[in-house]
């Protein structure tokens, strides 16, 4: 199994260029391939990584579902198929994104059999960097079986620190196996409130670092430029840097 960050939060946080910086640091790092695993339902790391989405493993299992099938090929096939067509190489990564939730009525075959062909995929990656939606149903049921860390990325407000707090709340009761779990606070102002930091205590958080907020960052976000492709001495590529040097264990490969 792969070393695996998680990624949560409330939108607008900025969790999934969170995402993208974790994805460009251990690529800097020599740790290729990652494999960016996109559990968003409103897919956008690829606009991060500045690479194409291609097709959803939510939609493949849709077309399972609804017995779209080519003739002469198997359920089996099929689903093969399509998760390899869904796979977006990247330099140094390689993208996968999970698309559209269950609509209603689960389909049991179509789940077992995308689980089954994602371990298989996931198990050939040393890292696996998947950025979330809030809640954290993706991550119990489909991608992996257990976290190695998880950010839950805030911004520095007080319904953002009570958002992570749930959260984090969320993963004990859906029983996540999480080893570690760390706040960062995006889009942070020089120093922080003392009614976050009181927040931050009050719900158990364990505060990793902040990223400041930054106007080279902003005009990437703007005019819709790959945020992975900002310099490292960017303030705010820096300060990520830094937390992920304290956090990310950065295994020796052979």
């Amino acid at each position: 199994m792969p070393y695996s960050v998680a990624m949560a939060g409330k939108g607008g946080t900025g969790k999934t260029t969170v995402a993208g910086f974790l994805i460009k640091y251990l690529v800097e790092k020599g740790k290729a391939p990652v494999l960016a695993v996109d559990a968003d339902s409103n897919t956008n790391l690829n606009e991060v990584l500045g690479v194409p989405l291609r097709a959803t493993l939510g939609t493949a299992r849709e077309e399972m579902k609804e017995g779209v099938v080519q003739q002469g090929m198997t359920k089996q096939m099929f689903m093969e198929m399509r998760l390899a067509q869904a796979i977006v190489e990247g330099e140094g990564f390689d993208l996968i994104s999970m698309g559209r939730p269950e609509g209603p009525g689960c389909y049991c075959a179509a789940n077992s059999l995308l689980t089954m062909y994602l371990g298989n995929l996931i198990d050939n990656y040393p890292y696996m960097v998947m950025d979330n939606e809030a809640g954290m149903e993706h991550i119990s049921r489909l991608t992996t079986d257990n976290v190695d860390v998880l950010l839950v990325i805030s911004d520095p407000s007080i319904r953002g620190i009570e958002t992570a707090g749930r959260i984090s709340s969320l993963v004990d009761e859906l029983k996540v196996r999480v080893v570690e779990r760390f706040l960062i606070i995006n889009q942070a102002r020089d120093g922080l409130a003392d009614s976050l930091q009181e927040a931050i205590v009050k719900h158990g958080l364990n505060l990793a670092g902040t990223i400041p907020r930054d106007d080279l960052l902003y005009d990437f976000d703007m005019k819709g430029n790959p945020t992975i492709n900002l310099p490292d001495d960017n303030p705010a590529v820096s300060a990520a840097f830094d937390i992920f040097d304290r956090i990310i264990e950065v295994k020796a490969t052979a």
